[in-house]
């Protein structure tokens, strides 16, 4: 992830505790790889710090949300290119 916006941060900026962790969630915003770093994050069930702009509630949550996951970068995948269509329809996005 050589393209990461965190790639050059103090990682102990992304492993804060609370309502820190929404501050450091937006270190994430506009990066690059936002999506394969949730992803992988969720694959392998990582349990602390930011990943993706995610908190760890946030992973929590997705994960037990969506047990049926095998691969989360297949299932973003597929819902990116699902509300991308929907858009180009003109439907309204799921």
């Amino acid at each position: 992830m050589s393209q990461a916006r965190c790639r050059n941060i103090d990682p102990e900026e992304l492993f804060v505790r609370g309502a820190a962790q929404r501050e450091a969630a937006t270190i994430c915003r506009n990066c690059p790889v936002i999506l394969e770093c949730a992803a992988d994050a969720l694959d392998n069930r990582v349990e602390y710090g930011i990943w993706g702009g995610l908190t760890e509630r946030q992973r929590r949550a997705l994960l037990k949300q969506h047990p049926e996951v095998k691969s989360w970068a297949a299932f973003i995948a597929t819902r990116r290119n699902h509300h991308a269509a929907a858009a180009g329809t003109g439907a309204a996005s799921v």
